[in-house]
């Protein structure tokens, strides 16, 4: 087990702190950073308008618990050393405040952003992992430009509804849910399902999309999946035991 496996000794915020940390250093480990830029927050366990994010200006590859710091929606630091980015300010909050999603996950990352950059930019569920996704993805087609305003996050949050997921058109993907470890994995995921799209679009073949009741096969698993409802948490542990490894550093 990672040692920095949830721990009943461990606070909620602390621990909050620490799997964050660990989520953007897995973005850089898989690719779906932007150095700086995108933001990742979660909400501070015992509130309901008060946020943790990653000052913006270090490197996600850097980031440890103890840089993280906590903000509200008017962009105030109440907690920690540095600021949070303007449209991380105006994206998150919004949606945090409005969906009432404890983790807001939004990227640039490469091959969903290669297939929104398309005109026709639908996920396909032509595999077995796209299934998971299926009714599951809301599609923004209007691109503002960069996000300035509250406004923006709440024009967000009502196309989101009660989804888990939005494809922003020319900009990116969103992922929003309760459970960072969920969250963290379907944005993984995610990336992986456009990138075997991508690719298989680029033989010029026709897909084949899955039928509609084997993806509702897929999407409900019976009594004799043993792991049922532990995946997502699974997945994670596993992948903070990776940097332990790899990218040290992420729980001081």
């Amino acid at each position: 087990m990672s040692i920095h496996a949830i721990d009943s000794n461990t606070d909620a915020v602390t621990q909050a702190k620490i799997d964050l940390a660990a989520a953007l250093r897995l973005a850089v480990y898989h690719e779906l950073e932007e150095g700086i830029d995108n933001h990742f927050t979660v909400t501070v366990p015992g509130y309901d308008d008060r946020y943790l994010v990653l000052p913006f200006g270090l490197h996600w590859s850097e980031a440890r618990a103890s840089d993280m710091i906590t903000f509200n929606e008017a962009g105030e630091t109440l907690e920690g050393d540095g600021t949070v980015e303007l449209s991380a300010q105006c994206i998150h909050a919004p949606i945090h405040r409005i969906s009432g999603k404890r983790v807001v996950l939004h990227t640039h990352q490469n091959w969903a952003l290669a297939l929104n950059m398309l005109e026709d930019n639908r996920l396909v569920i032509a595999c077995q992992t796209s299934a998971f996704f299926a009714n599951r993805i809301v599609y923004d087609d209007h691109y503002p430009g960069t996000a300035d305003t509250l406004e923006e996050g709440e024009r967000l949050a009502s196309l989101l509804g009660d989804g888990e997921i939005i494809f922003l058109k020319n900009h990116g993907v969103l992922v929003a849910d309760d459970s960072l470890a969920r969250a963290y994995r379907r944005l993984y995921l995610l990336e992986r399902v456009c990138r075997a799209q991508i690719r298989a679009m680029s033989t010029g073949q026709k897909l084949a999309p899955i039928s509609e009741a084997v993806i509702q096969q897929v999407q409900t698993p019976d009594d004799s999946d043993r792991h049922k409802g532990r995946r997502d948490q699974l997945y994670f542990e596993a992948m903070k035991r990776v940097l332990d490894r790899e990218m040290p550093g992420y729980a001081d």
